[in-house]
């Protein structure tokens, strides 16, 4: 097994388990968990930049209007993320936001028809429209959205187009993002502290050591998946990453029992459908274009 899988399935085994993280600090709020994600990444990211002495592409960024504004739009995403996947787990609703991640790959293809009017093929038109299906069903059958689903998948996949104009790495972009939000973050936290609101003071140290390592949670397989995503396929990493959502659903369903029947199963079922046939289309495609680059090189 070679570097680039081993990293890849690292990345996608931790953002598996997250849920189990986060559920460690269950009686601070969302919003805290989130701030202190910020600052704590923030501070990590920056410390490796500076073991690393990789300030320079960062201090070039600076330079550029069109740069900050996407890395400022990709932070405010980012943000709503992070609050959108904490509130979510540690209100109960983990296999929801397992929904979130597998219907991601699908969102992508959708914007890259909608915004970069790339066109897909037939398996592809007939895998989001399964997935669409599954959603539609899921609705109709509670009578509401899965909002949380929606929300991880759609700020996840805009953050991705934007991502694709920017030539940052995983790094130096996301020590962009976090430095944003840097000081609106700690200037939050600084007044829960001062108005008594924060839930820090109730914490055991072992919690606290989980706040603080919400910094190193983060980068890590971020840094693990561009390291993966310069050494394999992304056909091959396209298909690992349904390792993580995976985790989490199981663990929604084993360790904490929610609801995985009736409706919930079968929208479930006609979404992992819809992924079946996108990642075997995308195989096939990748293989032919391999094919079409050895013959061209002959």
């Amino acid at each position: 097994m070679n570097a680039g899988v081993l990293s890849a399935l690292g990345a996608f085994g931790i953002w598996g388990f997250l849920p189990l993280y986060w559920k460690a600090l269950e009686q601070v709020s969302a919003m805290e968990i989130m701030l202190h994600r910020m600052v704590w990444s923030m501070l990590f990211v920056a410390l490796l930049l500076l073991l690393r002495r990789r300030w320079q592409t960062l201090k070039d960024a600076l330079r550029q209007p069109v740069v900050l504004l996407n890395a400022l739009v990709c932070a405010l995403l980012l943000a709503v993320n992070w609050l959108t996947y904490i509130w979510g787990v540690n209100q109960g609703y983990i296999i929801e936001t397992s929904l979130g991640y597998y219907i991601n790959p699908l969102m992508n293809v959708l914007l890259g028809v909608l915004v970069l009017n790339e066109r897909l093929r037939p398996l592809q038109w007939l895998a989001i429209s399964l997935a669409a299906c599954g959603v539609l069903y899921l609705t109709l059958s509670y009578g509401q959205l899965p909002w949380i689903a929606l929300t991880l998948a759609g700020s996840f996949a805009i953050y991705s187009l934007l991502h694709k104009k920017t030539r940052l790495s995983a790094m130096d972009g996301l020590a962009l993002e976090t430095g944003m939000l840097f000081l609106p973050a700690l200037c939050w936290l600084g007044w829960l502290h001062g108005h008594n609101q924060a839930t820090t003071g109730t914490l055991s140290d072992a919690q606290l050591l989980i706040l603080v390592g919400a910094g190193v949670i983060t980068a890590v397989p971020l840094l693990l998946f561009a390291f993966a995503a310069q050494r394999m396929s992304l056909a091959t990493l396209g298909i690992l990453q349904y390792l993580g959502p995976t985790i989490q659903l199981l663990i929604g369903i084993l360790v904490y029992n929610e609801d995985f029947s009736g409706p919930r199963a079968l929208a479930f079922s006609l979404i992992w459908l819809a992924l079946v046939l996108y990642s075997l289309e995308s195989l096939r495609h990748h293989r032919r274009q391999q094919k079409v680059l050895r013959a061209s090189s002959t």
